[in-house]
Formats: structure tokens, C-alpha cells, sequence
């Protein structure tokens, strides 16, 4: 997208799970790597030098995506160690239980504050640190679950679903420099709360029988990054899971 330029990409929440594979794929793809992470930074920093004994280029930054201070100067931090950035991913994610008879405040807050407010900060400051005549991709990795409503989870799915309307609204906002996109995870390893029982329950009702594997995360993000046609989109990595009819609480399914 960027001419010779060295590719840099901001990966929030990149220390483990689904961020971790992302990031390792896009340094194996040729970019600079900034990895975010809040309370596992020794593992991100850790996860940076394996990288960069690969001959990747990376760095490990720590922010609390809850504060809105730490959240603006990320952006400034992560280009005055790499450079300027060409590819956000908002990964960073918590996942907390609440229903509509029982809210809990503190999820509520949490939720939001990192599944809306820190994306639209760090796209905002994205797009200004952006240099001239560059182009540039956002990310938001949000939940198949967007397209498959569901009581359970409940602050958790309204700030995914505010995110998916976030990527839209960006989209239009940003173009044409900016494009903005989406993928809707399903079932790709076991949540704190699931045993690897559980989890085989929710991939075996899936309706492909098989839930993402790690490495389509990368892959799917190269893609968006490569096909500058697209913008608003989300793609939904889950197996078929927004499409089936029984869904995990009907079939008493842990997630």
C-alpha cells in the first residue's frame, strides 16, 4: 500500500490469544510490529524478542486501554518507536458475564471503554499520524455474535455491536485514505471459563463442524490489507456459527 516503505502495524492486546497470532503473521509478512498489552506486558515483551531474534522488527508497549490518557498517546508512542502506522488492529477485548436483570457496572464500563472508546480514539489518531499520500487499515476484531443476538453476555454484545456500527461509521468518515473493516471471531480456543469439553460442545454444533484456526486471522487481515476495494465489511471467521439456529445458551452450551 505504502511504496518501499517498511509496513507498520499496531496490534492491541497482542500478547496472547487470537492478538499474538495476528501479530506473529503479520512480522512473518514482512511488517514492524508494535505489541500492545496492558496486564501482560512481560509477555508481549518476551513475544517481541522471539520476534526480533527472527529478524522481525518489534516492540512491546504497555497502555491501559480503561484510561483515556494512556490511550491517546499510544499511537505518538508506537511511531516514535517503529514509525508511522499503516495497519491498526483493535484487538484488545474483555469478556465478562451480565444480563439485563443483573448489570454489572464496572463490566459495563470496562466493556465499553475498551471495546468502544479506545478503537475510536486510537482510529482517530491513526489517521492523524497517517503520512501523506499513505493509505491505511483499521481493523476491528469484534464477535460473530453481532449477527447472532443473544441475551447472554449482555454489555459485552451491545459494545461489540456499538464497535460493528463504529466500523461503518468510520468507514465513511475516513475514506478515502482510511479504510475501515471487521472480523466476527467464533470459536477458536477455549474462554477462561470453558473446559476443552465445553469448547469441543461448541465447535461440534457449529454448522462447518470446525471453528477458525489461528493462522486465518493474519491471513484474513492480509487480505483486507491487499484488497483496497473494501471498506465496512465484516467478515465472520466462526464457522458458520452466526448462521445456526441453536445457539450456545439454548443448547446449554458453556462459553
Amino acid at each position: 500500500m505504502n511504496g518501499k516503505r517498511l509496513r507498520t502495524a499496531l496490534v492491541t492486546g497482542a500478547a496472547k490469544r487470537i492478538g499474538r497470532a495476528i501479530a506473529e503473521d503479520l512480522a512473518a509478512n514482512g511488517f514492524a510490529v508494535a505489541i500492545h498489552a496492558s496486564r501482560s506486558i512481560e509477555a508481549a515483551e518476551n513475544f517481541a524478542a522471539e520476534l526480533r531474534q527472527s529478524d522481525s522488527r518489534a516492540v512491546a508497549v504497555q497502555a491501559d486501554l480503561q484510561k483515556i490518557d494512556e490511550t491517546r498517546d499510544l499511537i505518538r508512542r508506537v511511531s516514535e518507536a517503529i514509525g508511522p502506522i499503516d495497519l491498526l488492529v483493535n484487538n484488545a477485548s474483555v469478556f465478562h458475564e451480565d444480563s439485563v436483570r443483573h448489570i454489572d457496572a464496572e463490566a459495563w464500563d470496562e466493556h465499553f471503554a475498551v471495546h468502544v472508546r479506545a478503537p475510536s480514539i486510537l482510529a482517530a489518531d491513526f489517521a492523524a499520524q497517517l503520512p501523506e499520500q499513505a493509505d491505511g487499515l483499521v481493523v476491528n476484531i469484534i464477535d460473530q455474535r453481532v449477527w447472532a443476538l443473544r441475551p447472554s453476555f449482555y454489555s459485552y454484545t451491545l459494545s461489540k455491536s456499538a464497535l460493528w456500527t463504529a466500523t461503518q461509521t468510520m468507514a465513511q468518515a475516513l475514506a478515502p485514505r482510511i479504510r475501515v473493516n471487521a472480523i466476527g471471531p467464533g470459536p477458536s480456543m477455549p474462554s477462561e471459563r470453558q473446559s476443552q469439553e465445553d469448547f469441543q460442545a461448541q465447535v461440534s454444533a457449529l454448522i462447518l463442524k470446525r471453528g477458525p484456526q489461528l493462522e486465518e486471522f493474519g491471513k484474513t487481515i492480509r487480505f483486507l490489507y491487499e484488497t483496497p476495494s473494501i471498506t465496512g465489511q465484516m467478515i465472520a471467521l466462526d464457522g458458520g456459527q452466526h448462521l445456526a439456529w441453536q445457539t450456545p445458551d439454548v443448547a446449554e452450551i458453556t462459553e
